[in-house]
């Protein structure tokens, strides 16, 4: 059984506390609006398409708890929870489009009962979608891998990084299902570890061949022809083909090219930014404690400076292809990108 990241129960959203694994597999509730946003921000729920429903989930929680009489109250309301939810995680451009899809049907209620439910349903659908759009990035995608192929993916890009089944992870998921024999190298994931808590744990649950490598070892394994094939995810794909993820993720792209690997992005058309430019996008720079300590362990000096970026970008040109829920894009990205969302329309 493949993990169920979050869903809508009795008018509350219940997700599996992240920062928990693999220790403890942790189911969490919130009715607050408050209590999603902070569960977004310290990493409780992560991973850009799950974090998009999260945020529709959170403004359902928001519509629930207005007090608001007339639709212009209940709107003002919605926008300040919007605003809360946003701040979280500026990179995964799913988060926007997750509330700006239920500030959407909001504007177009009739009445605020209307708009509370329509808003419910709505998320609602949404997180049934995302698992639909998994299971087509997967179909697609599993027309690239061969039998035997051992695939290296960096971060966590699966079940727990969406509703549920994922979108790289998926893919592999997919390749088994398929009846093809795959192997797996995950990358611990420097510095909260989402490789060695979340990927390996959720393969492990689902019966998938995995190792664990450390980060510094991704040369390693592919100059010793232990790479067929890179799969990651993203959390922002611009129209250009350049692709925000995990931190490493771009390193990674420079190795595979250097050895002559292919390196594939999974995602799904919500995760495509098509009018920002490169230069626009905000990197999220996160705590320095996050690279200083492990658990409660300090393993760096006192009061030493620290850069921590959540995201770097993988330009085009290391880019085999995009797998998406429309089909595969392939150089040149801004003109196979544009196809895709034409063929989805």
């Amino acid at each position: 059984m493949t993990l169920k990241t979050l869903e809508w129960k009795n008018n509350s959203v219940v997700m599996i506390d992240q920062t928990k694994l693999p220790n403890e597999l942790v189911f969490v509730e919130y009715s607050d609006y408050n209590d999603v946003a902070r569960a977004i921000k310290t990493l409780v729920v992560r991973g850009a398409p799950a974090i998009g429903v999260s945020g529709a989930f959170g403004m359902a929680l928001a519509a629930l708890q207005s007090k608001a009489t007339t639709n212009e109250e209940l709107i003002e309301d919605l926008e300040k929870a919007k605003k809360v939810l946003f701040e979280t995680r500026p990179t995964a451009v799913n988060l926007a489009w997750g509330l700006e899809r239920i500030m959407e049907v909001a504007r177009k209620g009739n009445d605020v009962s209307e708009i509370k439910d329509s808003i419910i349903q709505t998320a609602k659908k949404m997180a049934d979608k995302d698992v639909e759009t998994n299971m087509k990035i997967g179909k697609y995608g599993v027309e690239l891998f061969d039998n035997n192929d051992t695939v290296m993916t960096h971060c966590n890009a699966g079940a727990l990084a969406t509703v549920a089944y994922g979108t790289a992870l998926g893919v592999i998921r997919a390749i088994k299902e398929s009846g093809k024999h795959v192997k797996v190298l995950a990358t611990e994931t420097r510095p909260v570890m989402q490789g060695s808590r979340l990927t390996a744990f959720e393969l492990k649950h689902d019966g998938i061949d995995v190792s664990l490598i450390p980060d510094t070892a991704v040369g390693y394994a592919m100059a010793k022809d232990l790479v067929k094939k890179v799969i990651v995810g993203a959390d922002r794909i611009l129209r250009t083909g350049h692709g925000f993820n995990k931190i490493g993720t771009y390193q990674i792209a420079l190795l595979a090219k250097e050895h002559g690997i292919p390196f594939y992005v999974a995602a799904p058309l919500s995760t495509f930014d098509m009018k920002s430019e490169p230069d626009d996008v905000i990197i999220e720079q996160r705590e320095a404690s996050e690279v200083t300590t492990i658990g409660d362990k300090k393993i760096a000096p006192d009061n030493i400076d620290v850069l921590n970026p959540a995201f770097d970008m993988t330009p085009p040109e290391l880019v085999t292809g995009i797998i998406t829920e429309a089909g595969v894009a392939r150089p040149p990205y801004e003109e196979s990108i544009q196809k895709l969302f034409g063929s989805s329309l």
